[in-house]
């Protein structure tokens, strides 16, 4: 049986915690398809396709046209961000896109211009914000982004609406007393409990408004356990964390394959130097301390030294972000890689990946958005692990450990696809085919 999913119908509307490198890319790049300037390069839901049935029967259709996305001009943008510029004046100094890419659809980003963020230099210590909204108490500035939502939707005439957080890595938090049940979490907030980090206030207005939530940060967010109960009572989805984009993605891509052939890694040193607003932040040890958490976990839950310890038991994995303001959004990153073979000889792999990290992260914001929308419409609620594919740190129920091969992320992506509209899971026994 497939699921009941209500039509695409009517204008989406995306909203944005943080109007910076990555969401003036994202909102430049579907302005410019949207005119017939660029394609959706990198966009699983707009380029992907997905097999059905067996491979004989050659029954392959994009994605797009296989559950029912919210279509590209149906979809329009709304912001936060505690520095006022419009996305035109952003995008220009973010410095991501070229003015004759700029340019042409200047008229579009100048349009999309931030509402006041809620914001605390506590938890993003190297910014300044000037463009904040004012509150006695955490609660009134929840109250007031449930505002700005409200009055978004009413002003743009919007059926639905998603919320992608697009803005800086927060400080490291664990989750304490605060954020273990709504009616400690509400109480947090009238009292301004210095806990609540301001993700956390996004996550609990959008949930309360029904908008699905997906945080694009390492932060404690919408992974809290009060937030993931409030998502539940109300139905919501919420995704997570940490866009999945330059080295990481490509760890996700080396480790598996290391793990299938069973090499073992004795160590695996990783650098980057990084320009934007995000290597700024992230140049202070406690936002770096939320990253690092994120980064760090990946290559043990794929190669999993429990199982593995001939192989993986002294693995020495090392990350470091160095902020270097003349390479801007253009990172470069550096891994170094000591692997093991057949009777313990050693060998070595070096990569120098000099990425763009707003234009592999662009496409991630436009498919979580339309993802988390489908979700919705389908009635599911609460966390959506298959959306693991996007993230360096996958939201999971308790007592699961996260998938980070990105093939099994990827299998179990289309595999929710093919269970939503009823259609045969893929497992790749193949065996029929020799019977």
């Amino acid at each position: 049986m497939s699921l009941e999913i209500r039509p695409a119908e009517g204008k989406l509307g995306v909203l944005l915690p943080g109007l910076g490198a990555v969401a003036t890319t994202f909102i430049a790049g579907v302005e410019a398809i949207r005119k017939g300037r660029t394609e959706p390069l990198g966009s699983l839901t707009q380029t992907g396709t997905v097999r059905l049935g067996k491979r004989t029967e050659n029954r392959s259709p994009k994605i797009r046209d296989f559950v029912p996305l919210a279509a590209l001009d149906d979809v329009v943008f709304g912001a936060w961000d505690p520095i006022p510029d419009d996305a035109y004046e952003a995008a220009r100094k973010a410095g991501v896109l070229q003015p004759e890419d700029l340019d042409p659809i200047r008229n579009e980003l100048e349009a999309v211009k931030p509402w006041p963020a809620v914001f605390d230099r506590r938890f993003v210590k190297k910014l300044e914000g000037t463009h904040v909204k004012q509150g006695a108490t955490l609660m009134e500035k929840a109250e007031a982004l449930r505002a700005d939502i409200r009055t978004f939707r009413e002003e743009r005439g919007c059926d639905r609406l998603v919320m992608v957080w697009c803005a800086s890595t927060e400080t490291f938090l664990q989750a304490g007393p605060a954020h273990q049940s709504l009616e400690a979490f509400e109480k947090g907030l009238r009292e301004n409990d210095p806990t609540i980090a301001p993700s956390m206030i996004y996550a609990y207005a959008a949930i309360l408004e029904g908008v699905p939530f997906a945080n694009g940060a390492p932060n404690l967010s919408a992974d809290i356990p009060a937030l993931v109960e409030l998502a539940k009572e109300r139905n919501v989805p919420v995704s997570g964390k940490d866009f999945k984009t330059g080295q990481t993605l490509m760890k996700t891509i080396l480790a598996p394959g290391f793990k299938a052939r069973l090499l073992g890694v004795n160590g695996w040193f990783s650098t980057n130097i990084l320009g934007n607003r995000d290597g700024e932040v992230l140049d202070d040890p406690e936002s770096f301390k939320t990253k690092e958490e994120s980064k760090l976990s990946v290559l043990h839950t794929i190669l999993q030294p429990h199982l593995y310890p001939e192989l993986y038991g002294s693995l020495y994995h090392k990350v470091r972000i160095n902020y270097y303001p003349p390479r801007g959004d253009n990172k470069e990153s550096w891994d170094n890689i000591d692997i093991f073979g057949w009777m313990g000889y050693p060998m070595s792999i070096k990569i120098n990946f000099l990425c763009r990290d707003s234009i592999l992260a662009a496409p991630i914001v436009l498919d979580l958005a339309l993802f988390m929308d489908l979700a919705n419409r389908a009635g599911m609620r609460g966390i959506q692990e298959w959306l693991s594919f996007y993230y360096k740190s996958p939201v999971h129920a308790p007592g699961l450990y996260p998938e980070h091969d990105l093939f099994i992320q990827l299998m179990k992506l289309k595999n929710t696809l093919r269970w939503m509209r009823g259609e045969e899971l893929i497992t790749h026994l193949g065996i029929e085919y020799y019977d």
